[in-house]
């Protein structure tokens, strides 16, 4: 290198010196004047590093925005966005930031997948504006007493002509449907009832409860015919599986298991969650299981591998409710805080969106064919929904029954009946009610 090429040494010296004088200066409270080309190379610098992978649009969205001036192609070569930003600079400096922003450099490729960026925009764009369909308001249209403690599963038969209930008095009652009369209470557990589902294919109901008990009823004896033994500790929730003779259980042992309805064996256990396992769906496509546990986590579940197909760690707080829909191939599960309601599509367990809006601990979730959503809250509270885009329509309270406390006002559980225009509850001042759509 010759001397001629090195920079000259008062051009060092004075910049040494400028640079001494600024640290000084600010120490001492002393008030700065840049000069005008300093500050204006200094604010295009800025503006150059800040906005440098933002000038040119996308090609995705440059070919929706058609020409952009009489004169002017729209397009990378356009340049419009150089023009602005470097407006107000002398030469001097507009040449400097071209050199530096000619620099071999490894340049971040923002737009690489711009295409897939502006279909996800247009796609949440219009899922979001879709207008909800209109559902009728629904009213409270029978409270039926007869359960001494919380009420905390409820299940209806598919022939639609009565419904189970469970609850803390150790108790299981059968009621008519159209009466809401008493037809039969089912003794043989010594702790709360917490699951229940009546067989579409077989004359049985299933129970579970906090006494680690899973029973088989059969209801034409109206007696216990079969045991599922191996729940550590208490069971909090079951499900029928629509094709298959198998039972899914899960409960306080963290863990999910499935039973061969017939032969009482344990097909399975599903172990991976680290708490509490709340509530447990089957279905009859992948993921033919799904759980919901107070570990903050939904798991999709491979019924032949016994194994987790996926883990959606979305909650940030435990995951007491799910909901199938039952034809859009699609679920909902529940928890507590902000965005507590969230929608997913099977079978990869993609999330859709939240239901937004009701801030309570949600301790049910339950979904019609005709697309209401309803959401139970701990605090009484009762939100229906429309399910396709997540819009509420009705909210409500759950009103305590005279001789109950202010606090009773909790829903710890609901179903639809088969039709879907009838929906009931179960809850904290030991009714069940009975809400149906106005007419």
């Amino acid at each position: 290198m010759t001397t001629a090429t090195l920079p000259s040494l008062n051009d060092l010296h004075r910049r040494s010196a400028k640079r001494t004088r600024d640290i000084f200066a600010a120490e001492s409270g002393d008030i700065l004047v840049e000069d005008e080309s300093s500050s204006r190379l200094r604010l295009s610098l800025k503006i150059r590093d800040e906005y440098r992978d933002f000038k040119e649009l996308p090609p995705a969205l440059l070919s929706q925005q058609g020409p952009v001036g009489p004169s002017r192609p729209a397009g990378p070569a356009a340049g419009p966005a150089r023009k602005m930003i470097t407006s107000g600079v002398d030469a001097k400096t507009s040449a400097l930031i071209s050199t530096i922003d000619n620099t071999p450099q490894a340049k971040p490729s923002t737009f690489a997948s711009s295409t897939k960026l502006s279909q996800a925009l247009t796609l949440h764009k219009t899922t979001r504006t879709v207008k909800p369909e209109y559902h009728a308001p629904w009213k409270l249209m029978r409270v039926i007493s007869g359960h001494l403690g919380w009420v905390r599963s409820v299940a209806v038969e598919p022939g639609n002509k009565w419904f189970a209930t469970g609850a803390g008095d150790r108790v299981i009652k059968i009621w008519d449907l159209a009466s809401g009369e008493l037809k039969l209470s089912l003794t043989g557990h010594i702790s709360t009832v917490r699951g229940l589902a009546v067989s579409a294919r077989h004359p049985y109901l299933f129970s579970c409860g906090e006494d680690k008990m899973v029973k088989c009823w059969d209801l034409e004896a109206n007696k216990v015919i079969r045991h599922y033994h191996g729940h550590l500790s208490g069971v909090y929730a079951l499900s029928l599986h629509p094709t298959l003779d198998v039972l899914v259980t899960a409960g306080r042992d963290a863990s999910a298991r499935v039973w061969d309805m017939r032969t009482k064996a344990q097909i399975h256990v599903l172990s991976g969650h680290t708490a509490t396992v709340a509530d447990v769906k089957c279905q009859e496509s992948d993921p033919q299981i799904i759980t919901g546990s107070m570990d903050s986590t939904v798991r999709l579940w491979d019924l032949a591998a016994g194994k987790t197909m996926t883990t959606l760690t979305h909650h940030k707080k435990s995951v007491r409710s799910l909901a199938i829909h039952p034809t859009e191939y699609s679920f909902a599960s529940g928890s507590a805080g902000g965005n507590n309601i969230k929608k997913w599509k099977c079978p990869e367990g993609a999330f859709v969106f939240n239901f937004s809006g009701h801030n309570a601990i949600i301790n049910t979730l339950s979904v019609n064919s005709e697309g209401v959503f309803f959401s139970g809250g701990d605090n009484g509270t009762l939100t229906f929904w429309d399910y396709a885009t997540g819009t509420p329509f009705q909210n409500m309270e759950d009103i305590p029954q005279p001789g109950s406390l202010e606090a009773e006002a909790g829903v710890f559980c609901s179903t639809f009946d088969q039709t879907g225009t009838r929906l009931i509850t179960g809850g904290a001042d030991k009714t069940i009610k009975i809400y149906a759509e106005q007419t």
